[in-house]
């Protein structure tokens, strides 16, 4: 199973929606399948040049390690050294700090992970939370 599509963008749409709400930074929002491949983008006017890199990399780390980056980030205070051996490890691929959300379906099936960059990292988090919810998802943030 992977998540859609349909999916991915409505998870996009209503993410970046959440983030006009809450008067953000502009946003760059990914939706990646459960293997890490690209199935929706959006970057807003004037979101920064490396966001990109970044969204993407929250949502592939949350991949990579099978929980939301909020985990990371709690985890990345007490191993550092684990955490700067798991970034050598995937190139720099995995950006340890919320905003990257897996995201499961009714019955917890993994379909992929949402990564947000832009504003704050809770920010960021909050409006990938919001997405994966308004398109009738589950959001798994990592918080115990």
């Amino acid at each position: 199973m992977a998540i859609t599509l349909e999916q991915a963008t409505a998870v996009v749409e209503a993410a970046l929606a959440h983030g006009a709400t809450l008067e953000c930074d502009p946003l760059t929002v990914a939706v990646l399948d459960p293997g890490g491949h690209l199935v929706s983008f959006a970057r807003q006017n004037n979101s920064g040049i490396a966001r990109p890199q970044i969204a993407v990399g929250k949502a592939w780390g949350a991949l990579g390690m099978g929980f939301g980056t909020r985990e990371h980030a709690r985890r990345a205070e007490s191993m550092p050294l684990f955490f700067t051996t798991v970034a050598v490890a995937s190139d720099g691929r995995m950006i340890p700090v919320p905003g990257g959300v897996l995201v499961r379906d009714g019955d917890g099936t993994l379909l992929g992970a949402v990564g947000i960059s832009g504003d704050t990292s809770v920010r960021d988090e909050e409006c990938a939370v919001h997405g994966i919810e308004a398109a009738g998802l589950a959001a798994d943030t990592g918080a115990e």
